[in-house]
């Protein structure tokens, strides 16, 4: 049996974007937090938000249509 992943992150193709998004989630009072790009997923410097599995849909129309997301990765333990 495949383990449910910790976190997912966000990637964005700009900080701007992470910023954005961090700031209309906060708005919303989604969970979410602030964090550098794991180095295993890429060696650009950069920031990345991260969050539980369990309010990805929360968080995808929260930001649909306002911030262009680059892609949605599971980060395990």
């Amino acid at each position: 049996m495949k383990e449910q992943p910790l976190y997912f992150v966000m990637l964005f193709k700009a900080v701007s974007y992470a910023l954005k998004a961090e700031k209309i989630l906060k708005q919303e009072g989604v969970s979410h937090k602030l964090i550098p790009i794991p180095k295993h997923i890429s060696s650009d410097c950069g920031i990345c938000l991260r969050f539980d599995p369990t309010i990805q849909s929360k968080i995808e129309a929260a930001l649909l249509n306002k911030v262009e997301i680059e892609e949605i990765r599971p980060l395990g333990n």
